[in-house]
């Protein structure tokens, strides 16, 4: 009897060679526009100590007390698999004192885990593409991580995509406003849906990000955080709306949207499409000038946003094509065998793709495959161009006849094909 078939974990995928092409080409892209403005990478662990999470994401939000991974790691220590990497980046910026020398621009990209239901777009190990910018104060700062999503969208073809942003003022202002909002909901709790009385008792803002259509009147009804913010937070405010205006992009004010972790203070954002179903957020951020002094730091402002890769990716279009090799490489016989692995470094060596046939197969198979590859030159050696020092060569993409050169000016017969001059790329 076989063993039972094993599967990958409910909420995970694999990616495939055929899929990779196009994570790559969103990795790439955002890779190029966050370096162009000054942002540098950074890498954290996939798992933290548990009390980062709950001192920065909040003790009482959904995050914490429902979707993570937590595990003992033998030694009596609660380690958390990361569901966000915002807490992860400010604890690496205080730990390594990153903003000793002033203000830093970060991007990362990772995995992350987050234990919810699986749908659309949503999975228990995601990936984020994000940005973070630490020790900036203004509202340019808040704008040119707008910006520099807008211009990634632009890049990738990415329609449909519309932002929503909000002002959540200050720790004190939002303090006074929970209080009038939970006396407003508190007046209405016999309408409220389940999660929404649950959160009543724990993170009453959440309850203004409620997607149940029947709670929508109620919602629409409630007091107004914008209505009770001082001139400061305004003016934050202001500040980023113009700088977008100035830009030409559109954007609503949308005065619940509040987002799902405590830390986040001043500007919040969200960009929306219509294309993921209920959850159709791609890619939030916003303020979180406290942060940094919460897990431990020096106080400093901050600001960035993280963007789910398996929903940019649902979005597209046209995700990508499958990145083809430039040469095929077809061999047959013993001594040919061994000779290719010289024909192949030497390819390699003058900068081509080169997938190099292994194992035994008619030079009829090996010719298919090398059709199939998408390559467009087929590379081919037999015994006796092995003993000559030689290589056939074949265009698999136009009609050219097969020729013979030595090994010392394959690249260029090679690039003779490719390009139609074997100096236009500089191989040799």
């Amino acid at each position: 009897m076989s063993p039972e078939k094993l599967q990958a974990p409910r909420g995970t995928f694999d990616v495939l060679p055929e899929q990779a092409a196009a994570r790559a080409a969103v990795e790439r892209e955002a890779r190029r526009i966050f370096e162009a403005a000054g942002y540098g990478r950074i890498e954290t662990p996939t798992f933290e100590a548990t009390e980062l999470f709950a001192r920065a994401v909040g003790e009482s939000t959904d995050v914490v007390q429902k979707e993570m991974y937590t595990f003992d790691d033998g030694g009596g220590r609660s380690l958390t698999l990361r569901p966000e990497a915002t807490a992860s980046v400010a604890r690496a910026a205080a730990e390594h004192s990153l903003l000793y020398g002033g203000g830093q621009r970060l991007y990362y990209i990772g995995p992350m885990y987050r234990h919810e239901r699986p749908q659309k777009g949503r999975y228990r190990q995601f990936h984020q593409v994000g940005a973070e910018a630490l020790g900036f104060t203004g509202p340019d700062i808040d704008a040119e991580l707008l910006l520099m999503c807008a211009r990634l969208w632009d890049d990738l073809n990415l329609a449909g995509v519309r932002l929503q942003i909000n002002c959540l003022g200050s720790a004190a202002e939002r303090a006074a406003y929970r209080k009038s909002l939970v006396s407003y909901l508190g007046s209405r709790e016999a309408d409220l849906d389940e999660d929404s009385k649950r959160r009543l008792r724990t993170n009453p803002l959440r309850v203004l990000d409620s997607k149940n259509p029947q709670m929508q009147a109620l919602i629409a009804a409630a007091p107004r955080l914008l209505d009770v913010l001082g001139d400061d937070s305004l003016g934050h405010f202001e500040g980023v709306q113009a700088i977008l205006k100035d830009a030409g992009r559109p954007y609503e004010v949308n005065p619940r949207l509040v987002r799902g972790l405590d830390y986040y203070n001043l500007t919040v954002f969200e960009w929306v499409s219509d294309g993921l179903g209920a959850q159709g957020t791609v890619c939030a951020g916003g303020r979180y000038d406290g942060l940094l002094e919460q897990i431990g730091g020096k106080a400093a402002p901050a600001c960035g946003f993280a963007m789910g890769i398996e929903r940019l990716l649902a979005l597209l279009a046209d995700p990508g094509e499958r990145v083809s090799p430039d040469v095929y490489l077809v061999n047959q016989g013993e001594l040919a065998e061994r000779f290719a692995f010289r024909v192949a470094e030497a390819l390699r060596d003058a900068g081509f793709g080169v997938v190099q046939h292994c194992g035994s197969a008619s030079f009829k198979s090996q010719m298919k495959k090398a059709d199939g590859s998408g390559a467009a030159v087929a590379v081919i050696v037999g015994d006796e161009e092995a003993q000559a020092g030689e290589a056939g060569v074949k265009a698999l993409r136009e009609e050219r006849a097969q020729f013979r050169v030595k090994l010392e000016t394959l690249p260029n017969a090679v690039a003779d094909i490719l390009f139609g001059d074997a100096d236009e790329k500089g191989h040799s």
